[in-house]
């Protein structure tokens, strides 16, 4: 079988195009391996620039003071429960109402679809926010992380379009002359078929809650609630704090214990992520593409 045969512009193009994919991967994937490879260096190589590709100084001692405070593993089990179960509450808040703007004879789905739109472009701010949630109770208890922000707009508009372009609507009727109501074409049908838009819409509400630090610093004070990202923060804060009224040696000292912090933090907080994202990655790309295509 002959193979087509590339012109020299072919080839060029090629070429420039292999050569700055190239470069785009590296000014992309380098600040992540460079934070890998610091984060078992030693900080005074990293601080004065000398360790560039490889690691200099080989070391974990930011890992194990890292997992030396006991409030870390507090911290982790915490944000494992608010991304379980808020994850959880987000799809199948999301779904549902996705599922009832995609159904044609819904009578009032515009007005719906209205009073959902309206808070992507209004809020009402921080502290009514803040108001509301003390005075109902959530204030400082774990459902505070769960329940704010249990939807996302535009995650609702995917899933809709998804549903409406996806899933036929000659299927529900068809299931209706078997006597299929809408709750059990929902739960029997709809969801086996919206696989991938719930992986989704998992993917995009969990790294939502993992990431998930202002949430914590407003409505939580119990440090025993703090989530994972919370916690870390108190780590650095309480490496570098009052280093203006130590002495000159503890200073130095506290600093190093700073730099050599800061790089395993980033790790300790971004492994779980980085691990789940690549069988996530197609799932990912597929919902980008439903919510571009409809609106």
């Amino acid at each position: 079988m002959n193979s087509v045969k590339l012109s020299k512009g072919d080839r060029i193009f090629d070429v420039i195009n292999y050569a700055l994919l190239t470069i785009v991967l590296i000014v992309v994937l380098y600040p992540l391996y460079f934070v890998v490879i610091a984060s078992v260096s030693n900080p005074t190589f990293v601080n004065n620039g000398s360790m560039a590709l490889w690691p200099k100084g080989f070391m974990l001692d930011g890992y194990r003071k890292v997992f030396e405070y006991a409030d870390v593993w507090v911290g982790y089990r915490n944000t494992i429960f608010y991304t379980i179960f808020g994850t959880a509450l987000n799809v199948i808040i999301t779904l549902g109402i996705a599922y009832t703007l995609s159904r044609k004879h819904f009578l009032g789905k515009g007005a719906l679809m209205a009073y959902i739109l309206f808070p992507m472009f209004f809020s009402g701010g921080l502290i009514p926010t803040f108001l509301i949630v003390k005075k109902i109770g959530l204030y400082n208890t774990p459902l505070a992380m769960i329940i704010i922000g249990a939807i996302n707009i535009f995650n609702v508009i995917i899933a809709r379009t998804y549903i409406q372009g996806t899933i036929p609507e000659e299927l529900f009727e068809s299931a209706q002359i078997d006597g299929c109501n809408h709750f059990t074409y929902f739960f029997r049908i709809i969801l086996p078929l919206s696989i991938s838009i719930i992986a989704v819409l998992a993917l995009y509400y969990g790294v939502e809650h993992w990431n998930d630090f202002f949430n914590s610093l407003i409505y939580l004070s119990n440090k025993s609630l703090f989530s994972l990202q919370l916690v870390l923060r108190g780590i650095l804060i309480q490496s570098n704090v009052q280093a203006d009224m130590l002495e000159a040696e503890d200073m130095v000292r506290r600093q190093y214990e700073a730099e050599l912090l800061k790089y395993a933090l980033i790790i300790v907080t971004s492994l779980p992520i980085l691990i789940v994202y690549p069988f996530m990655q197609k799932y990912f790309v597929k919902g980008v593409m439903v919510g571009s295509v409809k609106g």
